[in-house]
Order: structure tokens, then sequence, then C-alpha cells
């Protein structure tokens, strides 16, 4: 049996994706260690993985928090500028201090979420092998693809690709803080550069929780690039208490904007959107307030701090949401269509596909007003097509193998030492 790392963010959402990986591999019998700092600790070890810390006088319990906290008061360029900023961060300290803690540890074989591109290097240093994942939209550079950031259409044409181009070449830019730490380390160690940014992806497997049918065409993934579908669990989550006798009966509208940006204002207007229609709104506060914060709503819907997210979508008719991937597909697991008001990061990216399968409506968070917020729950409450592609989605899910064959490929990739192709 082999002895996994885990590499990834410190923030919910990829430690959704990265968890259930893991004690998958415990359940098959090896032994899983995540590598992060202190603040993902509890997290970690409630499912019964193991954890080991680093930069602990750097990031004390609780910095993610607060760093997470004002990137959820960011949009657009600055939270993206932001996030940059957090990611070399980490880049710089994960290449610095999680080698030793590794080798320590006696990890042979590393999981590296497709965000923390430092962790290729890493592997690459201690001569162990390692699996990209992509927990968030996949982030391989194609010209033929807008990039993630950008809430751009699918365009192939000869003017699409070029704007795509532009559009990477101010990525550039804007990621040269997490480039140039990669440079750095790897010129030290006395690796290879990188010629090209997906150069720092796995060579033996990528594995995206995307269903391939929520992604763009693409001209340019890699033979051993592999659509699996989700890794959604209770694994990691504490499941909250819900008013469940408050259910009305009437179709349901759920309305979550994640853990990171929660705006009240938004919010608001959601509530008053929906007055009128033959349906009852719940919205989850995702921690960022109380209830009693919103307790005059239009409509008076039904407010929670936290919600039992996967149950309701359950009973779900129509999704609210940020855009995140995880939140997206949970929908689509449930074969709910979604209203997407995308902000940050790779949401737009997100918001692009989902209007682009046809599954979904996107609105532009800086661009959300209440008649254009009512006029997109009408339609994708109403309209059958938004329904049936959604259905598409689940149907697509439940044959891309989930976790199970996520972990069928890492396992042969170890094993063999050689490209699992697709």
């Amino acid at each position: 049996m082999t002895h996994f790392g885990l590499i990834c963010p410190a923030s919910t959402g990829h430690l959704n994706t990265m968890l259930p990986l893991g004690k998958e591999l415990q359940q098959r019998g090896h032994r899983v260690t995540l590598i992060g700092k202190l603040d993902v600790e509890s997290q970690t070890l409630a499912t019964g993985l193991e954890f080991k810390a680093i930069e602990e006088s750097e990031s004390p319990l609780g910095s993610g928090a607060e760093a997470l906290a004002k990137l959820g008061k960011l949009t657009g360029r600055e939270a993206l500028q932001y996030t940059v900023h957090l990611l070399a961060n980490n880049a710089a300290g994960l290449l610095r201090e999680a080698p030793k803690v590794i080798k320590a540890a006696g990890v042979e074989a590393l999981l590296v979420d497709q965000v923390s591109r430092e962790g290729g290097t890493v592997a690459d240093f201690l001569g162990i092998p390692f699996i990209t994942i992509c927990s968030a939209v996949v982030l391989n550079r194609d010209e033929s693809v807008p990039p993630h950031f950008t809430n751009w259409n699918y365009n192939p044409t000869w003017w699409g690709r070029l704007r795509n181009r532009v559009g990477y070449q101010a990525l550039n830019r804007i990621v040269k803080p997490i480039t140039k730490a990669i440079d750095e380390y790897r010129q030290e160690w006395k690796l290879p550069r990188y010629s090209n940014p997906n150069d720092s992806y796995s060579q033996l497997a990528q594995i995206s929780q995307q269903p391939a049918l929520l992604e763009f065409p693409r001209e340019k993934l890699p033979q051993w690039f592999h659509f699996t579908g989700p890794y959604h669990s209770v694994i990691g989550r504490e499941v909250p208490g819900f008013p469940y006798e408050k259910l009305t009966g009437q179709p349901l509208i759920y309305a979550s904007m994640g853990t990171i940006l929660n705006p009240l204002t938004l919010f608001q207007q959601i509530a008053e959107a929906y007055v009128g229609l033959d349906a009852q709104l719940i919205i989850s506060l995702g921690g960022s307030a109380k209830p009693e914060s919103l307790a005059k709503l239009a409509g008076s819907p039904l407010v929670v701090e936290y919600a039992p997210q996967l149950e309701l979508l359950q009973k779900a008719a129509v999704g609210i949401t940020h855009g995140g991937l995880n939140s997206t597909l949970e929908c689509l697991s449930n074969g709910v269509p979604m209203v997407v008001i995308p902000s940050v990061n790779d949401q737009p990216g997100v918001a692009a596909r989902v209007a682009w399968a046809g599954c979904g409506e996107a609105l532009p968070i800086k661009s959300v007003t209440v008649s254009k917020l009512r006029t997109a729950i009408q339609k994708v409450l109403m309209e059958n097509s938004y329904k049936q592609n959604a259905l598409k989605l689940q149907s697509c899910i439940r044959h891309a193998g989930g976790v199970s064959r996520a972990v069928d490929i890492i396992e042969q990739a170890v094993a063999t030492g050689k490209p699992v192709i697709s």
C-alpha cells in the first residue's frame, strides 16, 4: 500500500474535493496525510485522515479565515489579484517547508490540487509521483477556450481565439508572483524550468471533477486527462440542523452564495425578485451573518445561517448560486437548473459554462438588478429546457464514475509509473 500526501488550498471548496478522495484511498488500505496549514487540521482529523502542519508560525490558527473574509469583500480583478497574492504566499511557504515534512512523514506520492501549482515542483524535487486534481474549473491553457476568470462565451472563430490569447497574456502578468516563486525553487533545486504553465501539471494523470458535458470543447488536453464527475460527500462536512417542518411543499428555490462572498444586499434583491412566484425561497448565509440581519425580507423567505445543502438540493426546483464549482456540481448532481451570479476567480468561467450547457442563466454580480433576477428566475423555473439540460448533466455525472473512478486512476498511475490514458 502507498502513503499518499494531499496538497490543496485551505478553503472549503478545495477540501470538499480532496478529502473524499483521501478517504476513499484510506478505505482501500492506503495511508493518507494532508499537508497544510493549521486552519484545516481539525477538519482533516475529523475525517480520520492524518495531518502534518506547515507554516505554523507564519500562518497561525485563524489566519486563513481572516484572509478569506477579506477576499469576500472584493470582486472582479481586485479579488483575482488578492487570490494570486494568497496563492503566491502559499506557494512560497509550501516550497520552503513541505519537502522536509513530506520526507519525514514517509509520503510516497502526492495528490496536488491544480490551483497549488507548486506541489508538482515539490514532488519533482523529492522524486515521487504526483497526480493533478482539478477542484476548480479546468485551468489548462488552451487558446480555443477562454481564460477561467472571464465570463466569455465559447467562440472558436479566429477573433475568439485572438481574444482568448490576449486574456491569457493578461493572466500571465497577474500570476507572475506564483510563477516567480516556482521558477526560483526549480532553479535552486536544479530542475528544468517550465516552458508553459501546463507543464506544472502531472504527466501521469490529471483528473477533473467536472462532467465532460460542462466543459467547452478543447483542443489541447493531454491524453491522460480524465473527467470523472464530482466527489460530493458528507465527509469533512458538518451537517447542520434544519427546520424541515417549515417547508410548504411549493417548488423550492435554494439560494446560497457560498462561504466567502455573502453580500446581504444581494439576498435582499433575490428575495424581492421571487415575490409573486409560486415557490418557497430558502436562503443560506453560509455563516457570514445571522438570520436576524435579514429578518424583514420581502416575501418572508426561510433564512438560515447554515443549511444541509446536499439534502435540500434533492428537493429544489432552482438553485441560485455564486458559481463555485462544488455548488454548481451539487446542483447538477440533483438535476437542478440554476441562476448563477458569479463574482470572483473561476466563478465567471463556471457561469459561462452553465449558460453554454443550457442548464441555467448567468448574471454577473455587478449587473444584477431585481428585474433581471426576476426574469432569470422565472425563465429557469418555468422553461422546461433548463431542467432537461440539467438532467442531461445529471446523467453524465452518474456515468462518469466519481470518487471510485478517480481513485482507480490514481492507483494505476502510481502503481505503474506510466500515464493513464483516458
